[in-house]
């Protein structure tokens, strides 16, 4: 009798450990076999070269809010992991930076350095089909979910930049006439054409487009022809900082009263301010909040806590990137679906009105490739701050 019960009791055991096995087949396998699995971010990270301000502040910001999430637990009782390496801002670096870390470890996410990488590895993240990537860009052609399925822009594209200051200048100054200077580049052509239809559907007129070389010194003939077509305001796009302050001085100079604005690898602090007495009132578009905005934002004061120096907006975009990604993953693991590329995206389009924790001023949400939310931002030389220009506006 007892032996009765013992085999009994073994067959139900057996029994239940095969209807548990049973159920455990109808997940996904790929889901079963990234059960604890370390959860990784690769990075192209321009640490070196012309880039490097931006890579070390983008790097830093990954770090961060990795960090955070892994004091907290994980994703799901995964571990985060990332694994950068310095590219110089070299497209073939970072393509054999990208070959070499996916073959080393198994990557879901990944931060790309530029444009021309972006567009290099496109068809190579298609085929791969297991990693989501967004980057340093914010080139207008890779907002096209078509073409770049498994990629997204950490915040507006180029022309959305154009369109969200177009948008304050209408406000602004209604019928307002607004000259578009630009480097002879893929980066400054950009936005440029379709900017021009978006200044004349909201009233406005561009009555002269000026391009230069990309880090042009003299720029007095240009100038004159500024002057002439006599602006309201002028925005300046695929610089950095030259020959931004060396315009604004001499057509001051002139008796210019345009005002002057930029995009937004123009518009972090400390570059603007390398422009002194020029850079007083410059204006220009910024998809985040400042290092030092003092609005509320629990997730820049966890910034500050961690980090009491001022950090770049490349720091910001960097870190933004990291929460996105991260929350795209959480997503899809709550989901029960593996961590592929087509389905982190999928992910990543159900944000609606997602919380960034004050990053961005206002709840955001990606339902294509970018981000269209930016907010207009003016130096105030005499605080050495930016301060905000207008309210968050969303296309």
């Amino acid at each position: 009798m007892a032996q009765q019960r013992i085999s009994h009791h073994r067959r139900s055991l057996m029994l239940g450990a095969a209807a548990a096995g049973a159920a455990a087949l109808t997940q996904p396998l790929s889901v079963l076999a990234q059960g604890n699995e370390d959860i990784v971010i690769g990075g192209s990270i321009p640490m070196t070269g012309v880039f490097a301000f931006a890579g070390v502040g983008i790097n830093a910001g990954i770090q961060d809010y990795v960090k955070i999430v892994n004091d907290a637990g994980g994703i799901a009782g995964r571990k985060v992991r990332y694994v950068p390496e310095d590219t110089g801002y070299k497209v073939d670096v970072s393509v054999a930076t990208f070959k070499k870390l996916t073959s080393q470890n198994k990557i879901n996410l990944y931060y790309g350095d530029s444009t021309g990488f972006a567009k290099t590895i496109n068809p190579e993240l298609d085929r791969n089909g297991q990693i989501l990537m967004a980057g340093a860009s914010f080139a207008s052609e890779l907002n096209d979910p078509q073409k770049f399925p498994n990629q997204f822009l950490v915040g507006p594209d180029y022309t959305e930049m154009f369109g969200i200051l177009l948008k304050h200048i209408a406000k602004e100054k209604p019928g307002a006439k607004v000259a578009f200077v630009y480097s002879d580049s893929e980066f400054g052509r950009d936005p440029i054409e379709r900017s021009e239809a978006t200044a004349k559907a909201l009233g406005l007129s561009v009555p002269i487009k000026i391009m230069t070389p990309a880090g042009s010194v003299d720029v007095s003939t240009e100038v004159i022809k500024l002057r002439r077509a006599a602006p309201d305001y002028t925005i300046f796009h695929g610089y950095i900082l030259a020959p931004i302050p060396e315009f604004i001085n001499q057509g001051k100079q002139q008796g210019m009263k345009s005002k002057w604005m930029g995009t937004f690898w123009t518009m972090d602090s400390s570059t603007v301010m390398q422009m002194g007495e020029a850079g007083d009132g410059f204006m220009g578009v910024m998809p985040f909040r400042y290092y030092y905005d003092t609005e509320s934002a629990p997730m820049l004061e966890k910034i500050r806590s961690m980090r009491p120096e001022y950090q770049s907006t490349a720091y910001i975009q960097g870190f933004l990137a990291a929460m996105l990604f991260l929350e795209s993953a959480k997503r899809c693991l709550e989901a029960g679906k593996p961590l592929s590329g087509p389905n982190l995206k999928a992910a990543l389009n159900t944000l609606k009105d997602f919380d960034t924790g004050g990053l961005i001023g206002v709840p955001i949400t990606i339902t294509g490739n970018s981000i269209p939310v930016g907010r207009v931002y003016r130096a105030d030389m005499k605080a050495k701050k930016m301060v905000a220009a207008s309210d968050w506006i969303k296309l």
